[in-house]
């Protein structure tokens, strides 16, 4: 079998950002997960071009990993290239793309770093900051930081924000639960059902009303079902329950 041609798979990154074939590039070069693949990756983050920036980002944030390999095969080059690039970068993508393979490469050190970017202009920028930090929920900043982000002005952001802080997260606080709280009538579906998951995580008895009534609703959310899971402490005992046997035993539970 012929060896991959590097310049060919790095062009094709190059094609559309968003395109699936150019993310499908960016997940082969990872897979390869050798030093050449590196040293040019590396190399992109300082490129002139900020597509190739952000590519070279993307393709760090994650080379190597797989489900049977989660740690980054350059984990502290990585770091070090992609931690660089916050201290020059002005262009919204790269930013963001930079600030998202600090979240994938998981070292707490990024934590300071990220967090300086939660008031960007840019919501994509705020986004990669809410995914990021989650891989940190459990820190103090991180927290702080996550909490300003469930009432970001983009829902995209709230959402994940959301999810970071209630969800990833395993600590408790009235702070943490309040803000949680505040996205219970948020217009974002997503964000009101990550919400739900994080206060049924910590037993708060404010998610009940509202909780069953998505379980009641004409169209019940996969995430509804988990935080009723979540409220009841259940396992895998529910097995062929319908949504309204979790409104029933919600109900019968907490006295509704």
């Amino acid at each position: 079998m012929p060896a991959p041609n590097l310049d060919e798979i790095f062009a094709k990154t190059l094609s559309s950002y968003d395109s699936d074939d150019a993310w499908e590039a960016v997940r082969d070069l990872q897979s390869l997960a050798c030093r050449e693949v590196f040293d040019q990756a590396s190399a992109w983050c300082s490129s002139p071009e900020p597509i190739k920036r952000a590519r070279g980002a993307d393709i760090l944030a994650q080379i190597g990993k797989t489900a049977d390999h989660p740690k980054n095969s350059f984990s502290d080059e990585s770091f070090a290239v992609v931690s660089g690039m916050l201290t020059l970068e002005t262009e919204a993508l790269p930013l963001a793309s930079a600030i998202d393979a600090l979240g994938h490469i998981e070292d707490p050190r990024a934590i300071n770093l990220v967090a300086l970017y939660r008031s960007h202009a840019d919501a994509k920028v705020r986004f990669a900051v809410a995914f990021a930090l989650g891989y940190f929920a459990d820190d103090p900043l991180a927290e702080l930081a996550l909490i300003e982000l469930t009432t970001d002005g983009d829902p995209e952001v709230r959402d994940w924000a959301t999810f970071g802080l209630g969800v990833l997260g395993k600590r408790d606080s009235p702070e943490i639960r309040e803000a949680l709280i505040a996205r219970l009538n948020d217009a974002c579906d997503d964000a009101r059902e990550e919400a739900m998951i994080g206060l049924a995580k910590r037993r708060d008895h404010r998610v009940l009303s509202p909780l069953i009534r998505s379980l009641e609703s004409a169209s019940v959310p996969d995430r509804a079902i988990e935080a009723a899971t979540e409220m009841l402490g259940l396992k895998d005992e529910f097995e062929g329950w319908a949504a309204s046997d979790f409104a029933d035993r919600l109900r019968r539970e907490f006295g509704m």
